[in-house]
């Protein structure tokens, strides 16, 4: 009936090829498949000024909420980290303040539940009961860090101002745009630029007529509300395992409680004849000051961390983009997005002119071979039928277009094209022995429709226990099976009819003035 009706046969099927690709909008985007790290971390933020004792408190009541929703049996450990110490380890924390915190809990091999869902069942019982903490969750697995590009979130929307005051600003206002989206999980603002300071204000001329430096004014405060660990640091050596220890000088732990126990420090320096207390030459202030001050190219940053409940970040990275777009910036203020959004977006341009490339490249390649422009032509027809079937399975099964369905896609199109060679090649040699067109195609037809299905079913039962999650980190290369096996589907059915039609269709007006000329 196809090779009857060749003409109509070819544009029915690649009519349908084409309008199927059209559901690309469709499909979810993302740049790698979600994996289950087997842990997840809980990044809590209370409210700005929160003292120390009230965030034990609110971290004790998560901790709570995560036993009951984590058994037992499935739970292993918990760890909770919250405030900072004003040394260096501050570096390996993401806490930037007594009102910060984070909480991680590792599962048992073997657990039933996935991370993701407790995450979700975690997320809601905290809103309900704690409402006023900010909280943001992520995996807390090495993959998703390396694909963040070392950043908590898959999308931080960053602002850079030299005016972090007015940043801040942008960041609130996008924050609240950016949680009415749908498809977002968690949003939250690291920094915060109203924490309770106090501001030493020196008077030079009187800590001059002292013999005090600022130096040693800010030396003797340090030394007083921590040590002088982090402006002389010393070390003794022990002489029989050559271990070093760190010796530092400090107040007693309940010396300073209040502002005028800090007013009643004294000060010593070098040149000074005798002690003075520290508000003879210091005025202290209160003042709102930013928690931390985070910098990008030298410049000034505030960050916005979002992530998707699902995997798809594309559908969400263009609405945040339209929000950006909307937002009218002060001079100077510049709004970017980074995480693993600009991996995928780079990832995805290099694939697609990979794949083109790869197509021109066999398409030259076949030219050559077939000493032919038309049959490779009529070759890569089972391309476009692939890419219909790859878009169907993906968007059948909710699986995002990430870089492992890319990696199915090529694979796809090189067995495909394989396929097509085989009923392309038997034509060809079956009409140059002497056989009318239509009777080498149909011959052809057939005699290689069992190598097809044969390499076909192979590839299709081989990895269907990888399209179906079946083992431990499969679900990183389901999405590579399913692409391979949605293309090789619908390719296998429409191309043992749309290669051979279109065959016939090319070369039928050949045969017709071959015979003319005879």
């Amino acid at each position: 009936m196809a090779i009857g009706k060749p003409g109509a046969t070819v544009l029915g099927l690649a009519a349908v090829s084409f309008l199927c690709l059209s559901l690309y909008p469709l499909l979810g985007v993302s740049f790698f498949p979600r994996t289950d790290a087997g842990q997840f971390v809980i990044n809590i933020k209370a409210p700005s000024g929160t003292r120390i004792e009230r965030t034990e408190d609110y971290v004790e009541q998560v901790e709570q909420i995560v036993r009951e929703v984590v058994p037992t049996d499935e739970r292993q450990i918990i760890v909770s980290n919250l405030g900072i110490t004003p040394d260096f380890s501050a570096i390996y924390t993401p806490n930037s303040a007594p009102h910060t915190g984070f909480v991680q809990v590792s599962l048992r091999a073997g657990h039933q539940v996935g991370s993701y869902e407790y995450m979700r069942r975690v997320r809601e019982k905290l809103r309900q009961r704690l409402p006023q903490l900010s909280a943001y969750f992520q995996s807390g697995g090495l993959v998703d860090s390396v694909l963040n590009l070392g950043l908590p979130a898959p999308i931080d929307v960053q602002v850079s101002d030299n005016n972090l005051n007015e940043a801040h600003a942008i960041e609130t206002k996008l924050a609240a745009e950016i949680r009415q989206l749908r498809g977002v999980s968690d949003v939250l603002i690291p920094q915060d630029v109203d924490y309770p300071a106090l501001q030493l204000d020196v008077d030079r001329e009187k800590a001059s007529q002292l013999g005090l430096s600022q130096k040693e004014i800010v030396d003797n405060v340090i030394t007083a509300l921590t040590s002088n660990g982090m402006i002389a640091p010393n070390y003794w050596i022990d002489p029989q395992n050559g271990n070093p220890y760190l010796l530092a000088v400090q107040y007693p732990e309940n010396e300073v409680k209040t502002i005028s126990d800090l007013k009643q420090i004294p000060l010593r320096g070098a040149k000074s004849t005798q002690p003075t207390f520290l508000d003879s030459v210091v005025k202290v202030s209160t003042r709102p000051s930013p928690t931390e001050v985070d910098h990008y190219q030298l410049f000034r940053v505030v960050d916005l961390y979002v992530a998707p409940r699902g995997e798809d970040l594309g559908r969400i990275t263009q609405q945040i983009e339209k929000l950006i777009r909307d937002t009218k910036l002060p001079a100077g203020a510049r709004v970017t997005l980074r995480g693993s959004v600009q991996g995928m977006r780079a990832s995805f341009k290099s694939f697609g002119i990979g794949l083109l490339l790869s197509v021109v490249l066999v398409y030259l390649i076949l030219v050559a071979q077939f000493a032919s422009w038309k049959d490779p032509f009529i070759i890569l027809l089972a391309v476009p039928p692939g890419l219909a079937g790859v878009l169907l399975v993906l968007l059948f099964t909710g699986t995002t277009l990430n870089v492992m369905s890319l990696m199915g896609l090529v694979m796809m199109v090189g067995i495909v094209v394989s396929n097509s060679i085989l009923i392309v090649e038997f034509a060809r040699h079956l009409h140059l022995a002497g056989k009318p067109i239509a009777e080498a195609v149909t011959q052809a037809s057939r005699a290689r429709l069992r190598p097809v299905l044969m390499t076909s079913l192979a590839t299709l039962l081989g990895l269907m226990p990888m399209a179906l999650k079946l083992g431990t980190g499969s679900e990183a290369y389901a999405p590579l099976a399913r692409a391979i096996i949605g293309g090789l589907l619908v390719s296998v059915v429409v191309t043992v009819y749309l290669v051979p039609s279109a065959y016939l269709l090319i070369h039928r007006r050949e045969e017709g003035q071959q015979r003319a000329t005879t």
